[in-house]
């Protein structure tokens, strides 16, 4: 009697309750969370925390008498996750594999299954775009083997990137003096493109050239409009310096010159949608609109690939974000069609779908563009549910996709040149017809990493053989402007242009060379740092293929050839190891002490002074003549021994303690106030004042300049917290004609405007529009 109570005890207790038979092992806890959620039952769901196994420390970890076969060592802090992972595998009957959908989520797989201690037919590795009901039970449903090709190709990655900086890095070491220091295969490349780039700004030699602008009124105008000199005897108007535009000017001012509209153009343009973001235009666009880091994107990014709790439990909101392809599959074309004509109307849907395709040999079109999984959980509607930072990534990504599928918008471009005697003015503007995809992803007021594709029309009525009332000529002066510095987002663009690293070591190369003190970040701009620029000389001369954008390319191209199983891996690296060991030999040889700089001279015994790097990892100079003569100085600066320069500044601010003048020194947070007199150490935080009064009504205080938590400048009130009025661009000073409101400096690559704060008033204009 005992034995059968026991027995339906047992019954009882397993009643709806499936006895786990499948175990799912990924990357990391928020994904198994998300997959769980889908899976349950009879599905373990287990995160590896990512990889397993790597190479041995402080050793090459392959033997190159043996066809640079690896060896791998379970990573120590893994060691108790692998026990566990044996643990709950031995007891299951199958075994899933789902890292991410790329090489390096295949080799962590395959890592995976070589430390799992069950046999290897129970082992399978699946592979999804998207955590979604239907991609996960599709991949389970169809599981497959591990693509050793692209395991090989990720590996050939990583003994390639280690053989170039356990060779070239303890060379950098002995001759900078300096231990931190470590050249890379891909980011040694970027170093070069912004150390090149700095050297172009250096050697930029400014050119002038002059413009001449004429204020005009039409009959019919409410205001007087401004046009611009293009054209001299039917040529492009070229005026060098401030004689000729004189002449011109005086040449306009005689008498019985007559301003008269000699043409008038209008050309209608269709306008066509961007395509979804791809892992490069998504960290483009984050860094142009939103401010934020390539890092700092993709962290943002994978949270919301991975899960996001809306409630009921975590749900994966966008597809896998390291991918270079802009395909998008059926079921997202069909859902976008469905919401797109139910919430704008059939007008704003094309008559075809709109199909994308990314030409290049390299492009991987396994994976689909990002895009939102769910179409109908609009940013709006989950924006409570999300952080101010997802919130924004999130809306990014999911207007771009949906405008990236709908009709395009059309734009009527007017253009009106006025004749006077032999010199042609011309005004132009745009109006726009139909929004079409604008209706939803307005990119015509992108900031300096965009285009600003539409300029608002301010044209008056005006007719062909309208004569025009001279209101006003003026000339300005311009200068020639050096190509710009690299920001984090256009770095990306280049290193893509060139076929340097792929979508998943953009964002690691970015931090890389900041992180190792080879690049400094001036507000958004990259710029090398001394150390940069000496490691980069060496580099380019003892290794110029390491640091060689074709050769660098080349290589991307043949870790792609061997994941497609059309070039074997340990050729790749027999092919590169024989050169390159040369190269290396060679710079043990006859690299030079790549500290000296030949343009700073010790103050005291002449001789060239060094980089140097103190024990705290800090650089400074010292004199090659050391230890004889000790002479140290700052890099930017001169001294005496042991003595560090400061380059104070100036300021109009007096010590509040002892009445003497204040000057701005530079500090390891930013500048900041010293008072001069050495017996008062008062310091206190710098204040940029702009002089210009608060926009909020009622408010007497002054915009001043501050940074965000994020390092990013903004112009806030001085009355602050009991004003919270804020500017995100700098304040120009002037009050808007059209709404009285603050008018805002904006600097675009297409020129520089001035605008209206107030986002509801269109009111804009050229800057040189203003004396």
């Amino acid at each position: 009697m005992a034995k059968t109570t026991a027995k339906k005890k047992e019954t009882t207790e397993n009643t709806g309750k499936e006895k786990k038979k499948y175990l799912v092992i990924v990357e990391s806890p928020a994904k198994a969370k998300t997959i769980n959620k889908i899976l349950g039952n009879a599905y373990e769901i287990k995160a590896s925390m990512g990889h397993i196994r790597d190479f041995p420390k402080k050793v090459m970890g392959f033997d190159v008498q043996k066809n640079f076969e690896p060896e791998f060592e379970i990573i120590p802090d893994k060691k108790k996750v692998v026990d566990e992972l044996n643990t709950i595998a031995k007891k299951m009957e199958k075994v899933y594999l789902a890292p991410d959908p790329d090489r390096e989520g295949e080799a962590i797989a395959w890592h995976i299954s070589e430390v799992l201690d069950v046999p290897k037919k129970n082992v399978y590795r699946i592979e999804f775009n998207e955590i979604t009901q239907n991609a996960i039970r599709h991949a389970v449903e169809s599981p497959r083997s591990i693509d050793m090709n692209r395991v090989k190709a990720q590996q050939t990655r990583q003994i390639l990137d280690r053989l170039v900086g356990y060779s070239i890095s303890p060379i950098l070491w002995e001759k900078l003096k300096n231990y931190k220091l470590s050249a890379g295969r891909v980011q040694s490349v970027a170093v070069r493109l912004i150390c090149e780039r700095e050297a172009e700004i250096e050697a930029f030699i400014p050119k002038e050239y002059w413009k001449i602008f004429a204020d005009l009124f039409g009959k019919k105008a409410k205001a007087p409009f401004t046009a611009e000199l293009i054209k001299i005897d039917d040529k492009k108007a070229e005026i060098n310096n401030g004689e000729e535009a004189q002449e011109i000017l005086e040449a306009l001012k005689k008498k019985g010159v007559e301003f008269k509209v000699s043409k008038i153009a209008n050309r209608e343009t269709r306008r066509n949608p961007q395509p979804p973001f791809i892992t490069s235009t998504l960290q483009r666009e984050a860094s142009s609109k939103l401010g934020y880091s390539v890092s700092k994107t993709m962290q943002i990014a994978q949270k919301l690939y991975e899960g996001i709790e809306l409630g009921s439990g975590p749900i994966g909101l966008i597809t896998y974000m390291r991918t270079d392809s802009t395909r998008i599959s059926d079921e997202a074309r069909d859902a976008a069609k469905e919401y797109i004509i139910d919430h704008f109307g059939a007008k704003y849907y094309p008559k075809e779908p709109r199909v994308y395709t990314k030409k290049g040999k390299n492009v991987q079109d396994a994976h689909e563009a990002i895009r939102p999984t769910y179409i109908d959980k609009s940013p709006e509607s989950i924006k409570s549910h999300l952080t101010s930072e997802q919130y924004k990534v999130y809306k990014l990504i999911w207007d771009r996709f949906i405008a990236s599928q709908m009709e395009s918008a059309v734009v009527n471009n007017t253009t009106v040149d006025i004749a006077a005697d032999r010199y042609i003015f011309r005004i132009g503007g745009s109006k726009i017809l139909f929004d079409g995809f604008l209706k939803v992803y307005d990119d015509r007021n992108e900031d300096d990493e965009g285009e600003s594709p539409e300029k608002p029309s301010n044209i008056p009525d005006l007719k062909e053989g309208d004569v025009l009332e001279l209101v006003k000529l003026d000339s300005k002066q311009y200068f020639t402007q050096p190509p710009p510095r690299y920001t984090e987002a256009s770095l990306v663009k280049t290193l893509e242009e060139y076929g340097i690293g792929r979508p998943s070591t953009y964002a690691p190369i970015i931090s890389k060379v900041q992180q190792r003190g080879y690049v400094e970040k001036i507000e958004k701009s990259l710029a090398p740092t001394l150390l940069g620029k000496v490691v980069n000389e060496q580099l380019v001369k003892h290794f110029t293929n390491i640091v060689d954008f074709k050769f660098t390319a080349q290589m991307e191209t043949q870790l792609d050839d061997i994941a497609e199983n059309t070039l074997v891996w340990n050729k790749v690296l027999a092919d590169f190891y024989t050169p390159f060991t040369e190269s290396v030999n060679n710079a043990k040889e006859k690299m030079e002490d790549a500290g000296i700089l030949n343009d700073k001279l010790c103050p005291n015994c002449g001789k060239p002074m060094k980089l140097r790097t103190s024990r705290w990892g800090s650089q400074f100079l010292g004199c090659s003549g050391y230890p004889e003569c000790k002479t140290m100085m700052p890099i930017n600066g001169e001294g005496k021994d042991k003595e560090v320069v400061r380059e104070d500044k100036p300021s109009d601010e007096v010590c509040e303690k002892c009445n003497s003048p204040m000057v701005i020194r530079k500090g390891p947070y930013g500048d900041y106030l010293a008072c001069t007199n050495e017996e008062c150490k008062n310091r206190k935080k710098l204040i940029i004042k702009t002089g210009v009064k608060c926009g909020k009504e009622g408010c007497e205080g002054e915009l001043i300049q501050r940074k965000s938590r994020f390092g990013k400048v903004f112009y806030g009130c001085s009355n602050y917290p009991d004003c919270d009025f804020v500017l995100w661009n700098e304040p120009n000073g002037g009050k808007c004609p059209k709404c009285s409101s603050l008018l805002i400096n904006r600097y675009l690559k297409k020129g520089n405007k001035i605008s209206c704060s107030n986002k509801e008033c269109d009111y804009e204009k050229d800057m040189e529009e203003t004396n």
